[in-house]
């Protein structure tokens, strides 16, 4: 391997504050605070909104406060639910499958900071993509990490923080989330 090979190890590095990333987020926080603010009855408003933030929708449903980072790295399956108080940081991609529910105040974060304290303080940060399959039900207060991907058919418990792959069928649980058991 190269040095300028991306590898878990040897992520690639950005800086957040550039102009056109700074631009990207600021359009997306306003597009979150304008769905936000739209009454609840107003679901032909909130879909456009959606599709004009994310890069792919399916009609999800994603009760209000929901917030991001730039939205156009989130591709949603068919059938999303999201309960209040989600959050997706999202300078990576983030892929959702067909028949996911998050429960209240989850958050997926793509984003990470080097070890480094140097680094760190210069500013400069990483990405690693998320994935999560279809059928994933993520329970209330739920956290993903950065570079995790949820098998098929997983159930994450309340308040679990997940920081490792977690296989298809698989009950997980605790911090950091651990598997517990196989579901049929």
């Amino acid at each position: 391997m190269t040095d300028n090979q991306v590898s878990p190890l040897n992520p690639v590095l950005y800086d957040p504050l550039c102009k056109i990333l700074r631009a990207a987020r600021k359009r997306a926080k306003a597009l979150c605070h304008e769905y936000n603010h739209c009454h609840p009855d107003q679901k032909g408003k909130r879909q456009q909104i959606l599709s004009n933030l994310l890069n792919s929708v399916n009609k999800a449903v994603i009760e209000t406060n929901f917030n991001c980072d730039y939205g156009y790295n989130i591709s949603l399956g068919k059938s999303f639910y999201a309960n209040h108080h989600c959050t997706i940081l999202d300078a990576a991609p983030v892929t959702i499958g067909d028949n996911v529910m998050f429960g209240p105040s989850v958050n997926l974060t793509t984003t990470s900071h080097p070890l480094d304290r140097e680094t760190r303080a210069s500013g400069l940060e990483f990405a690693r993509p998320i994935v999560i399959h279809d059928n994933v039900w993520l329970g209330m207060g739920v956290q993903i990490l950065s570079g995790v991907t949820l098998g098929q058919n997983v159930v994450i418990g309340a308040g679990a923080v997940v920081t490792c792959d977690i296989p298809s069928n698989s009950l997980a649980v605790g911090i950091p989330a651990k598997v517990i058991r196989e579901l049929s």
